[in-house]
């Protein structure tokens, strides 16, 4: 029997779970790129991910996520727009709020962008995670339930806390290199599918042998 690829383009991958949705075909605005069957967990509305999950995205900066993420209910993203003047007496962003204090909104601009906030591939984030503005977390790790991120996370690193720090990375250096070589998350989907097994259970040399050729 052929194997048969999952299809990448559902909303709902689960029919019988409603709060799944996979966010490749979801997401329409221009600022936010997802990649094939990276999904959110949501039991009240996960349809609702880019207005309730990724906050004060008023551009020009964009949120990318790779392939293969798990998004746990609660995952959160703060884009730049978040960001006040600390430069001076007040924080409070006076001309945001109308009236003739607008005529002040030069003193908005310029403020520190740190740029795209961009996700690897086959990457894990636990419930009520939040991510900082500008922050890359690599290939392969694993964010921990409640953290804030608010610095670089490494390939295949775990981290925790508030602001959460390097626990462990999950291999040692040279096997991280030997993973990021075989890159399976960019292997053909047929491919993908007929290895399952060894990408979920098998040893770094298994994914390895399993690559596809050429």
């Amino acid at each position: 029997m052929p194997s048969i690829p999952a299809d990448p383009t559902v909303l709902h991958p689960m029919p019988d779970q409603p709060r799944v949705v996979l966010l490749k075909p979801l997401v329409t605005s221009p600022l936010i790129e997802v990649g094939e069957f990276s999904y959110y967990d949501d039991p009240d509305d996960p349809t609702a991910f880019e207005t309730r999950n990724v906050l004060y995205h008023y551009g020009p900066e964009k949120l990318i996520i790779g392939k293969f993420c798990a998004l746990a209910t609660g995952v959160r993203f703060i884009m730049n727009g978040a960001n006040h003047r600390v430069d001076g007496p007040s924080t409070f962003p006076f001309p945001t709020m109308g009236g003739s204090w607008s005529e002040h909104f030069d003193l908005l601009t310029g403020l520190p962008n740190r740029g795209d906030t961009v996700i690897g591939n086959d990457v894990w984030l636990g419930r009520d995670v939040t991510v900082l503005p500008g922050v890359r977390i690599g290939h392969g790790a694993i964010i921990g339930t409640g953290s804030v991120v608010t610095a670089d996370v490494p390939d295949y690193g775990i981290v925790g806390g508030n602001p959460a720090r390097l626990i462990r990375t999950r291999y040692a250096e040279p096997d991280i290199a030997r993973l990021l070589a075989v890159a399976w998350w960019d292997w053909p989907l047929e491919h993908i599918t007929e290895h399952v097994r060894t990408i979920m259970s098998g040893s770094i040399a298994d994914l390895e042998a399993a690559a596809p050729v050429g």
